[in-house]
């Protein structure tokens, strides 16, 4: 029998006799009490200590339950039932007499009883600590608390871009804080809540999207483009995966999704925490809040700051406004770029007055990956790679080439190398995804399709980076694409590179250009061993040794690992400068081995390499070279004023990109 179970009634028994095992009367009958009957309304001296016993008992529950609901838990009469009485209904008010109940005469059915207590009070330990010390609940109120507003404060401050992080940057008293704390004391309850997760989920979308920009930022030096930009994560999945192998793409993938939920969950939880103690604390936050909104008003009008940083920021908001912008540009951007598509200085000109002055030549307009400026102008670089251009320069004269550089401006820098090969041979500025689509999925002529409109040349596209369906190769005028699935190599990958370049390059002699009674050839060769990310990389061997490519398989061995080359910003940069060397000598040794009077070569790189290596540099220059035999080649580009060799000048010109197609065409037109 339970110790909250009523006595039962006994029959034979006297209704006035005391209880033997509680010590209190038991409750008598309507026609058995009387007024002056001792076990009624004057109970035995026995009885009366235990009704004031168990009265006693009655008001230390009611303390108890006072004490419980000072840490927040609304249970009534826990502490009561751990001294054994029971608790009379009425919200810790003593029950009217004649309505009490009474524990039963304790029986053998009972034995198993403390056994019951012991485990009803497993549940009661795992909060009974908290219940028990109101310090404790009062220190994990305030602590989590604090740890709300931290998180609040730090996804308000937090910098887009990882160069900007600093401890002065968390030291700043943002706006944003005074205006959300007068809304949230502004609304009634319930909006007020609402209020709380809409604001707070935005506040942790906002916060994705800066940990977005940062990887762009380290990439591609530009933000994530809320138009554009989506199908670039898939694109940074593969990097992963070539780089890192399957397993690093799973966990990546998996890790970004959990951190996504996560920062969702607590930006939420945070604001609604933060707006339910403004609300128990009415008083308090409003003198806060217009104290801090003085303070803001008074350091922001005095341009009051701290190591160079303001004090009173509104930053926040400037990124949510420069968003907005970004987007409004992007969605506008079509309308814009279809003017621009239309025009063609080109478009009406006979196919028989188009490149008139490279006719009988093999034209080979090849992209060298990520090769910037930096690689010729930074000084940890400079000496290895002037060595290597002053190698390339003997080696072409030797054979009896000569050669002119100057500079162009790519669209991109870091990541992108489609949009700037689009711009380069478009004549037109690629400069998002959105743009790429449009213009490969028109008839806008480019460079290559030019030479294919003029019946000239067979026109091919070598591009060992390309591993899937390329259908834009057609809009490029390209008579035939070798992918790295058509090259012949049975060599490994070297991370993202799928073909090395100098197999790229012997493959090309092999398939087209050393073929016997052909047609001149163009060419778009995309050389890729110089792809981020530079770990591991081949290395020039003999020629002759190069066979169907499975004597790669011990290079790669060789080569170094690019998980223990990430460590380091001066690894990344070194493996970076021997990749562009790479590149460099397997194109020159290959003009020097096989190219003849009729060979023209136009080589440039396609972008900046991303800002570990360029140290966060704006500047989006990249090398252009032109290489022939022939002088009335070069003749016809004096005008340009680049510079002999293959290095350009410090002052050399430096165009867009996208002018060269059409100063190209001109040059080499019968109006030239």
């Amino acid at each position: 029998m339970s110790h909250l179970t009523p006595p039962r009634q006994l029959l034979d028994a006297d209704a006035s006799a005391p209880d033997p095992a509680a010590g209190t009367p038991t409750e008598p009958t309507e026609t058995e009490a009387e007024p002056d009957s001792p076990s009624a309304e004057h109970p035995t001296d026995d009885g009366a200590e235990a009704e004031a016993g168990t009265r006693v008992e009655a008001d230390e529950t009611a303390e108890a339950d006072k004490a419980t609901e000072a840490t927040g838990d609304e249970e009534r009469g826990e502490a009561a039932g751990e001294t054994g009485a029971s608790l009379p209904a009425g919200d810790g008010e003593r029950a009217p007499e004649g309505a009490e109940s009474h524990p039963a005469p304790a029986t053998a059915g009972d034995e198993t009883e403390p056994a019951s207590q012991a485990a009803g009070s497993a549940p009661r330990s795992r909060f009974g600590r908290i219940r028990r010390h109101p310090r404790v609940a009062t220190s994990v109120r305030v602590g989590t608390s604090v740890l709300a507003a931290a998180f609040v404060l730090g996804a308000i401050l937090v910098p887009d871009r990882l160069d900007r992080f600093s401890f002065q940057t968390f030291l700043r008293l943002p706006v944003e804080v005074v205006y959300l704390s007068v809304v949230l004391l502004v609304l009634p309850s319930k909006a007020r809540r609402i209020a709380a997760v809409v604001t707070g989920t935005f506040l942790g979308l906002s916060t994705v999207l800066k940990c977005l920009d940062m990887g762009f930022y380290q990439t591609l030096a530009r933000p994530f483009d809320l138009v554009f930009d989506w199908v670039l994560l898939t694109d940074a999945a593969d990097w992963v995966k070539d780089s890192f192998g399957h397993t690093g793409e799973v966990l990546a993938v998996i890790g970004v999704i959990v951190l996504l939920v996560v920062v969702l969950v607590l930006s939420a939880l945070a604001m609604v925490r933060l707006a339910n103690v403004l609300d128990r604390h009415r008083s308090a936050a409003v003198s806060t809040t217009l104290v801090l909104g003085t303070v803001w008003i008074t350091c922001f009008s005095l341009g009051v700051q701290f190591a160079g940083i303001p004090f009173a920021t509104k930053g926040y908001s400037q990124f949510l406004a420069n968003r907005v912008q970004y987007v409004r540009d992007g969605l506008g951007d079509a309308d814009v770029f279809k003017k621009e598509l239309a025009v063609d200085a080109y478009a009406d000109t006979p196919s028989d007055q188009l490149l008139t002055g490279l006719r009988g030549k093999d034209v080979l307009f090849t992209f060298i990956e990520s090769y910037g400026r930096v690689a010729i102008d930074d000084p940890a670089m400079a000496p290895e790679i002037d060595a290597t251009l002053n190698e390339g320069n003997d080696r072409l004269k030797s054979a009896g080439f000569a050669a002119q550089s100057g500079w162009l401006r790519s669209p991109v820098t870091g990541a992108g190398s489609w949009l700037a090969h689009s711009t380069f041979l478009s004549g037109l500025w690629i400069k998002n995804q959105q743009r790429y689509r449009t213009l490969t999925t028109g008839d806008h002529a480019t460079l290559t399709s030019y030479f294919q409109k003029t019946g000239a040349w067979r026109t091919v596209g070598i591009v060992p980076g390309v591993r899937k369906s390329w259908p834009e190769g057609k809009y490029f005028g390209l008579d035939h694409i070798y992918d790295s699935t058509h090259l012949g190599y049975y060599g490994p990958y070297f991370s993202w590179t799928p073909v090395p370049d100098q197999f790229s390059l012997e493959a090309f002699q092999k398939l087209e250009h050393g073929k016997k009674n052909r047609d001149p050839i163009m060419a778009e060769i995309i050389l890729a061993s110089s792809h981020n990310p530079w770990s591991p990389i081949a290395h020039i061997i003999d020629w002759k040794d190069l066979g169907d490519g499975r004597i790669f398989y011990k290079i790669k061995k060789e080569g170094t690992n690019p998980t223990e080359v990430w460590k380091s910003a001066k690894s990344v940069r070194t493996e970076y400068r021997k990749a562009i060397q790479y590149s460099l000598d397997s194109l020159t040794q290959w003009m020097q081995r096989y190219g003849d009077d009729n060979t023209v070569l136009v080589f440039l790189g396609d972008h900046q390499p991303v800002p570990t290596v360029t140290g966060g540099s704006t500047n989006r220059d990249v090398p252009v070279t032109i290489v022939a035999r022939d002088p009335k080649v070069l003749d016809r580009v004096s005008g340009w004023g680049w510079t002999d060799g293959l290095k350009p000048a410090d002052n050399a010109p430096e165009w867009a990109m996208n002018q060269f197609r059409d100063r190209f065409m001109k040059a080499f037109g019968p109006q030239s």
